[in-house]
């Protein structure tokens, strides 16, 4: 059977112009011509035509490939073991970039310049949920808030973090005795909890005004991918971010209401 030039580039899915160079090449010549003058390819020229793409695909150059078409001798399983292995170099290489690229995502969204064997010794339970993180990325990108509280968290190094969930962890051990003791949360004991966690993030990433922290601990309520990060999974009760929620609103109402707390600047964790 006998194929045009056309022809050809629909089954093989090439370019008229690609099989016009092969032929210029000596790489893969047409077997004929029609009357009129045109390429006429045969069944043998398509199963060479299917061999150099084969090869293309795998990465060969144009010169490789005529080297191996042309020599019957040549050791076609010689060039697949040695294009083997360089695709496994090269596949290393890009899975090492991928990690390098995923790694400088968590970075850019959480702020933690941690490897994952630090993060896991200093967080334990405390996930970082990264679409959550992303989320957050995107809704504050413009507020100073959260541009600082990302800087000064990229900043902090490792002995930071220990020591910032070492505060953390007493803070939310109180937390748990005070919700258990069935503490009002808008008694003095929950709204001074309150205060600390406002001061907490103050201290370690960014100001943050009463009325600020009104809107971290709406998202406690909103969101339990937010409230993850104050009080893993396994610790948290029924209930449990309703009533920080509520605390750290009376604990705002104590507060004379600043410049901050009537706009609508926000702070990340």
């Amino acid at each position: 059977m006998s194929y045009s030039v056309g022809q050809v580039s629909a089954l093989a899915g090439v370019t008229v112009r690609t099989l016009h160079h092969y032929d210029k090449t000596a790489l893969l010549s047409p077997s004929g011509r029609s009357g009129a003058g045109y390429r006429v390819y045969s069944d043998a020229d398509l199963a060479r035509l299917q061999q150099i793409l084969f090869y293309r695909e795998l990465g060969f150059s144009l010169d490789e490939i005529a080297a191996i078409l042309k020599d019957p001798r040549a050791s076609v399983l010689e060039h697949l073991r040695s294009r083997q292995r360089q695709l496994g170099e090269e596949i290393a290489r890009l899975q090492h970039l991928a990690e390098v690229a995923e790694r400088a995502i968590e970075v850019q969204q959480t702020g933690v310049a941690l490897t994952p064997e630090e993060r896991f010794e200093v967080f334990g339970e405390i996930t970082f949920d990264l679409s959550y993180a992303a989320e957050a990325e995107r809704k504050w990108a413009h507020s100073d808030g959260q541009r600082e509280a990302m800087s000064r968290a990229a900043a902090h190094t490792k002995d930071d973090w220990r020591q910032l969930m070492r505060e953390a962890g007493a803070w939310r051990a109180e937390l748990l005795a005070a919700f258990d003791d069935g503490e009002p949360s808008d008694g003095e004991r929950a709204m001074d909890l309150a205060e600390e966690h406002r001061l907490h993030i103050s201290r370690w990433f960014t100001s943050c005004p009463p009325g600020m922290h009104r809107r971290i601990a709406d998202d406690f309520v909103a969101d339990p991918r937010a409230f993850a990060l104050v009080v893993p999974a396994s610790q948290q009760r029924p209930g449990l971010s309703a009533y920080v929620r509520k605390a750290v609103h009376a604990n705002a109402d104590r507060h004379p209401a600043g410049p901050d707390d009537r706009t609508g600047s926000r702070d990340c964790r």
